[in-house]
């Protein structure tokens, strides 16, 4: 059930102490209920994909197509629809709905989200770039990037030149983040660490992509009590 993904809205930060006193940071996310709206079968487009809906949303801010299109599937308007390719579809069946229950077993999960805007920003801030010299000769382009382009061949600034410009507003996505716990009553989904986006922010969760070896911070405090209870071997 793990190949599918919710959407949740992110809530703010707080931190978590484990019975050792240790203290993690997390972020808090409110999570949303995903409802199978459409199943895409292999032989009709080539794939086979689930296509889920999520929020809620007045059927007066909805197109006739769109109203059109939740009626005849017999459910209520979502906000946003997304598909997912799945292996097997008969063990989804429209109208299903699933939440935080998905990630039960699973101990991280990948975060897809917007980061904030910062408007117009200099290279210096935006690259992180060193600046020209404070002294000796410059004068009133301290912050400035420098050079950015060559001579008459080829005359031209290559694409992909760190440069001034728009800063934050971009999807990025963040991969093995560790869940803390997870509170089904409600809804809230507790991850370690920061994640991009302001408060209030959409963030796509979903298991992780990558097979993860490494030990969650629970299964490290587990292992440091067996360690203290085993007795050490008598020295000779």
């Amino acid at each position: 059930m793990s190949e599918i993904a919710l959407i949740g809205k992110k809530i703010g930060m707080t931190r978590e102490f484990y019975r050792t006193g240790q203290l993690v940071p997390v972020t808090v996310l409110k999570m949303e209920k995903a409802r199978v709206i459409h199943i895409i079968n292999q032989e009709k487009r080539g794939y086979s994909a689930v296509q889920l809906g999520y929020g809620k949303i007045k059927n007066s801010k909805l197109t006739k197509a769109m109203k059109g299109y939740f009626a005849k599937k017999n459910t209520e308007a979502k906000k946003k629809l997304k598909e997912f390719k799945v292996l097997d579809v008969n063990k989804f069946k429209e109208g299903n709905e699933f939440g935080l229950e998905i990630f039960k077993d699973v101990k991280y999960v990948d975060t897809r989200s917007k980061t904030i805007g910062k408007g117009f920003a200099g290279a210096m801030k935006r690259h992180n770039f060193g600046g020209l010299r404070a002294t000796h000769g410059v004068s009133i382009s301290h912050r400035s990037h420098g050079s950015t382009g060559q001579r008459q061949d080829p005359g031209k600034v290559f694409k992909g030149k760190k440069m001034a410009g728009h800063m934050g507003d971009k999807l990025r996505t963040m991969q093995n983040i560790e869940i803390i716990k997870t509170d089904i009553e409600n809804e809230l989904l507790y991850l370690k660490g920061s994640i991009p986006g302001s408060k209030n922010s959409e963030v796509l969760v979903k298991k992780s992509v990558k097979n993860i070896d490494k030990k969650t911070i629970e299964e490290k405090i587990l292992a440091a009590e067996q360690a203290k209870k085993t007795p050490e071997k008598k020295k000779k």
